[in-house]
């Protein structure tokens, strides 16, 4: 296990590092003068921008500049900001941004699995039954509408019914991280609940629930020592990728509420091409994702006694 384990982190490192390249090299073939402001394009001569452009090693053959980025990259410097804020690191932006999105996304992921499997248990047992329609009917919901719709009910209910404020304020982050904190988690929630409740009905049409039955264990035995224990299982592997990916911070929700997370800030650096800071956004939401993925298939392993490593290749 130790050996796949180790395999598997130097797999996940060296995909990180494939995308952080595709990222730089198809950066650097936007054209220079995206390196300028408008101000600076219209003031500056030909030769001063030239100057300022080998001054940053602009110039230099793309392989050069690759094996500059690396270097930067093993002492965790992300470059500088020229555009978002200018003249302040990359990753002290990221700093602060990264922070906000892990404290709502911790909350929301909580929220999810909480909701989500308990959602997922009580369909199973009131199977066919009222509540079981009801969690199906919120479950085809969530993924039929289109997101950003599903978003704006929950503001217009928010705000007009609970009169919770509309936009994220650091002056009052309890209340105004409510509504984005339920926009977060109401896929999510959909998510657990649905393959919760596939899971566990799976489990019970199996012939060892039938045999336990006719043994005499109780129904209250059976569903905590052996359906919620073999159905939760295979949910194992998607909750550190989910966790991960959700504390990254999302495009869409930080936009509608106006958060200063990552979502946001990985919007302004393309729009304004601040190719530092969008090579370092890349690089934290590709490294969540690979590393959510890894950790899921470790967790596999240590909470499925089942699989096991197999064969020369140890694949499982």
């Amino acid at each position: 296990m130790v050996k796949y384990t180790v395999k598997r982190l130097l797999q996940s490192v060296l995909t990180v590092l494939i995308i952080v390249t595709v990222v730089f090299l198809l950066l650097r073939m936007l054209p220079t003068d995206y390196y300028f402001t408008e101000e600076e394009l219209i003031k500056l001569s030909e030769e001063a921008k030239q100057d300022r452009l080998r001054a940053a090693g602009l110039t230099d053959p793309i392989l050069v500049q690759l094996g500059r980025f690396y270097g930067e990259l093993l002492h965790f410097d992300l470059g500088t900001s020229r555009r978002v804020q200018a003249g302040v690191a990359g990753t002290e932006i990221m700093a602060s941004r990264f922070t906000v999105s892990m404290k709502m996304g911790l909350i929301s992921m909580g929220v999810s699995l909480v909701a989500g499997i308990a959602m997922g248990i009580i369909q199973t047992l009131h199977k066919d039954k009222f509540f079981d329609h009801l969690g199906t009917v919120y479950i085809i919901f969530v993924n039929a509408v289109p997101a950003l719709v599903s978003y704006s009910l929950i503001l217009v209910f928010g705000t007009r019914i609970f009169k919770l404020p509309s936009l994220y304020s650091i002056n009052d982050v309890a209340r105004t991280s409510v509504l984005p904190i339920v926009c977060l988690s109401i896929g999510s929630i959909a998510y657990y609940a649905l393959w919760t409740r596939r899971y566990m009905v799976d489990e019970l049409n199996k012939d060892y629930i039938r045999l336990a039955r006719i043994k005499g264990m109780s129904s209250k035995d059976i569903m905590v020592k052996h359906v919620l224990k073999n159905a939760f299982v295979p949910l194992i592997a998607y909750v550190p990728a989910s966790l991960l990916l959700t504390i990254g911070g999302s495009l869409l929700v930080e936009r509608f509420f106006s958060i200063p997370g990552m979502g946001p800030l990985l919007t302004d650096a393309i729009g304004r091409y601040d190719t530092s800071v969008v090579q370092g956004c890349v690089m934290i939401y590709a490294g969540l994702g690979v590393i959510g993925v890894f950790l899921g298939d470790v967790m596999m392993m240590i909470f499925d006694p089942r699989i096991k490593l197999t064969g020369r290749g140890e694949t499982r």
